[in-house]
């Protein structure tokens, strides 16, 4: 993707400000009266000298002292004033941009995170907005500011001494010359330094979410070298940013003590000779102080600015890509749960193999469906696809007679639910684990769905009953537990048509009954497409579907298939059902 100009990236991000835009030009409007009192206090200084301090009238010196605190003070609360506005209209640009990184990220296809580190995406939602967030409440609009206060410092300055302002000026296009040249190499190092730091948050959050395993195969020492090697290429970027941040400064610092030795060269003559009072000179000091003091802080700011350029590069590279799943129809009535499957072939990627090679079968309401075979034959893509987790499928999938992928994502898994072989559980309350926070779902929903699959008992015994807050991934429960609690979720959401990957780890004997019953309970209540992996579910569904490398080779219910002596009865005598631990 072509690197996009800075006034590009801005346009982007100006629908996430438009609201706060009278907060951002505040400031502007305020710049005049603030350049007015700042531009007020060098002229002080030279009235009070000329006039007051040197011929020795002290005569109205006070009230010259008066207006210059009076100046000053106002100078201040001027520039608090904005710095406020810009602080508000920041947080909130920030806080509907971070808002919209999370529901794109949300609406984002399944086959997205498979290929994306969840720390590379963390790290744009965190850090790079909050780059952005210096930027838009200390860079931008100040940086048009200090450019305002430049332009009036000049002016004055020519206003008081045209030559004296020559002079100075002599020192600019170098100054120029080097400003750019450093804002060009801050730009490519913070790119830089962006990449870096979501490489290493990427990989710190990998070995964390698998760090029982890091530490069962004693993979520690390995993974911290991997992790030092990173986090030296951040290093690295970092101090290369650093350093022209840093001679940006020196620069700006330089030139400005090269412009007053230059001044008070070419003033002394004159001064001696009556052509230039103290007074004139004192203020063209501090003018020059005015004048350099934006332009220090500038090389910082456009070290703000180049950095929150890069921030937006990666947010709106990530905004910017397709893969969300495409809206559809909202069906007026509610959906049954009829499925009719079609000479379905899928493939994950355009240049793989068909996982998927020509499955047609059909799911009635209030069928059970078993689906049986070997690791990798197609069994979870199918279900993925009834979900709408993927799309991209050749042939049909019709829901109550719509073309799945012609309906909403939404619509679809409001009537067909998965429970997961892996269980995930949000270190919230039991309560918001089983409603996820769903307006449909209350409590009591929550409750029927917990005694109907038997998860009531344990909740119960918890501490605070449903107010228990879990802990990260539940870990505070058994695996039976957790697997209770998801049976409870999917119920208390009252789908359709609920899709059962029915294996479980290994758990106690009185566990494994309570698992049991509850599968029983929801086969005898929904629609269930189930991934079998226990003879008594197998013998339970009304038909069963033996697939292998993407087809259906039989079907038929388990006598029927017994009866066969193909290729299910294989699997079966070869310890299909058979609980292993």
């Amino acid at each position: 993707m072509a690197e996009r100009s800075g006034w590009q990236l801005a346009r982007r991000l100006w629908p996430y400000a438009r609201q706060d835009a009278w907060l951002f030009g505040l400031p502007v409007l305020l710049t005049p009266l603030a350049m007015g009192l700042a531009l007020a206090q060098p002229w002080l200084l030279k009235v009070a000298l000329d006039r007051h301090i040197t011929p020795g009238k002290l005569e109205g010196l006070h009230t010259v002292a008066f207006a210059y605190l009076g100046a000053i003070v106002l100078s201040f609360s001027v520039q608090a004033a904005y710095q406020l506005a810009l602080a508000i209209a920041g947080g909130r640009t920030i806080r509907r941009l971070r808002e919209a990184i999370f529901d794109h990220l949300l609406g984002l296809r399944p086959a997205f995170f498979d290929r994306r580190p969840a720390g590379a995406l963390l790290t744009r939602a965190t850090s790079d907005v909050e780059s952005l967030g210096d930027a838009l409440s200390h860079g931008v609009v100040t940086i048009v500011l200090d450019v305002m206060m430049v332009l009036g410092v000049l002016v004055a300055m020519a206003w008081l001494d045209w030559r004296l302002t020559v002079v100075l000026l002599a020192v600019a296009p170098p100054l120029v010359a080097v400003l750019s040249l450093c804002r060009r190499w801050l730009r490519h190092y913070y790119l830089l330094v962006r990449e870096t730091l979501a490489t290493v948050n990427a990989y710190l959050a990998e070995r964390l979410n698998g760090v029982r395993v890091v530490q069962l195969f004693n993979h520690a020492v390995a993974a911290h070298g991997r992790f030092v090697d990173l986090n030296k290429r951040y290093r690295d970027a970092t101090v290369r940013s650093n350093v022209f941040d840093a001679f940006m400064y020196a620069a700006v610092d330089g030139t400005g003590s090269i412009c007053v030795a230059l001044m008070l060269w070419y003033a002394a003559g004159d001064l001696l000779q009556g052509a230039i009072s103290a007074g004139l000179l004192v203020a063209f000091i501090d003018l020059l102080d005015k004048l350099f003091k934006p332009l220090r802080e500038f090389s910082g700011k456009i070290a703000v600015i180049q950095r929150a350029v890069a921030a937006l590069e990666k947010i709106f590279g990530l905004m910017d890509l397709d893969e969300r799943i495409g809206a559809g129809e909202v069906p007026e009535s509610p959906l049954a749960g009829h499925f009719e499957i079609e000479d379905v072939h899928f493939r994950y990627r355009p240049d793989a193999e068909d996982v998927l090679k020509g499955v047609s079968l059909t799911v009635r309401p209030g069928e059970v469906v078993a689906i049986v075979g070997a690791t990798g034959c197609g069994k979870t893509t199918l279900t993925r696809l009834l979900t709408r987790a993927y799309d991209g499928y050749r042939g049909s999938i019709r829901l109550d007679s719509h073309e799945l992928s012609a309906l909403d994502a939404g619509a679809v898994r409001s009537v067909v639910n998965t429970v997961h072989q892996d269980i995930h559980l949000f270190p919230d309350t039991v309560r918001f684990n089983v409603g996820l926070g769903s307006a449909h779902v209350d409590d009591a929903a929550c409750a029927e769905a917990a005694g109907l699959v038997h998860a009531d008992g344990f909740i119960d015994s918890l501490p605070d009953g449903w107010q228990h807050v879990l802990q990260e991934q539940g870990a505070d429960l058994s695996v039976g537990q957790g697997q209770l609690l998801t049976f409870a979720r999917t119920m208390a959401h009252d789908p359709g048509v609920v899709i059962l990957d029915e294996a479980t780890a290994s758990v106690d004997s009185v566990t494994e009954a309570l698992i049991q019953d509850a599968i029983a309970r929801i086969l005898a209540r929904k629609t269930v497409i189930v991934i079998a992996h226990r003879l008594s579910t197998i013998t339970a569904a009304d038909r069963i579907l033996v697939m292998d490398a993407g087809r259906i080779l039989e079907r038929g219910t388990h006598q029927e298939l017994m009866a066969m002596g193909g290729h299910y009865a294989g699997l079966v005598e070869s310890g299909l059902g058979k609980r292993t631990g």
